[in-house]
């Protein structure tokens, strides 16, 4: 575009921009553009994480196998760590405290070997979940996927390591007379009904450990005040037949309390359905499903905040 000036020359004036006064949002979409890294709807983010399913199961048996390939003893850890546990604490809590008062040692053993195995599964989860971004900021700045495959992968992780320790759970409960029944089966919706809670743990402890990292360090703190309120060494109604009834019933509906008592009941013959609280599976199930809704939504909406700064 030209015209000519009042002493004869010919200017060029730059022409009108299409895009003038646009602002940068309808710019953007004039060209279908989007920010990078922008936090996709929820339906879209369940699709993008369905989608990762082989990376989640992948970096989770990456992960397992990793965790004990400088011991010696490999593997073989991941069934003695809870053991050793559970025979420091029969050895503190069974034999010196007296912590198993009510019940045969027939029971109390397969109760607190139990009692730790499960409660270690989501322990485990928390503690892994908590550093799931803080600990992996080199992957979750380098690549483009939705980060909660993160904390699920490495809660999927500890999944598989309970599930490699049952075996020796097994052996202990048959040692001590509880033998194979239809009961046993009641294990799958209850290790289900944990897993999904541990996911959602996972997922709220991830986000927060993300935004502040001194949080990994207060967990052992906040995992062991858990398991000491949680019935692992002692029956909750039993400790504390002297106390309020009200105090009892709050350990009990503890979601730890919940899934380790759903276990026991299965596995151990001596141990009836009345150690449980009322509608036990129903508290399990909402347990599971408002932890592992709300987790997923508490972590999705700052999805693009992870990795930034």
């Amino acid at each position: 575009m030209s015209e000519t000036t009042h002493d004869g020359t010919v200017a060029m004036t730059k022409p009108v921009s299409p895009d003038e006064g646009l602002t940068p949002a309808r710019l953007a979409a004039k060209y279908g553009l989007s920010v990078s890294g922008a936090r996709p709807s929820l339906m879209e983010y369940v699709r993008q994480l369905w989608g990762r399913r082989h990376f989640i199961l992948a970096f989770s048996q990456a992960k397992l196998t990793a965790q004990y390939s400088q011991a010696k003893l490999g593997q073989l850890w991941q069934v003695a760590t809870p053991l050793l546990n559970a025979f420091v604490y029969f050895a503190i809590f069974g034999l010196i405290l007296n912590a198993g008062k009510g019940m045969p040692k027939d029971v109390y053993i397969p109760f607190l070997v139990t009692g730790v195995f499960v409660f270690t599964f989501t322990q485990s989860s928390a503690m892994a979940g908590v550093r799931a971004i803080s600990g992996n900021l080199g992957l979750v700045r380098a690549l483009h996927f939705p980060r909660a495959s993160l904390p699920v992968s490495f809660a999927l992780q500890q999944l598989q390591q309970l599930l490699a320790s049952m075996i020796v759970l097994f052996v202990v409960v048959i040692g001590f007379g509880s033998y194979p029944s239809l009961s046993w089966l009641l294990v799958v919706p209850a290790l289900v009904l944990q897993f999904l809670f541990n996911v959602g743990l996972a997922l709220i402890v991830a986000r927060m450990g993300a935004k502040t990292p001194d949080l990994a360090q207060l967990m052992p703190f906040i995992m062991r005040t858990w398991m000491y309120a949680s019935g692992v060494m002692f029956s909750i109604p039993i400790m504390l037949e002297d106390k309020p009834a009200w105090l009892a019933d709050v350990l009990q509906w503890n979601p730890a309390a919940v899934y380790m008592d759903l276990i026991r009941f299965a596995l151990i013959d001596g141990y009836g359905s009345e150690n449980l609280p009322p509608h036990v599976w129903a508290v399990g199930l909402g347990w599971a499903v408002v932890l592992a809704v709300g987790g997923f939504v508490y972590f999705w909406k700052a999805e693009e905040r992870y990795g930034r700064g």
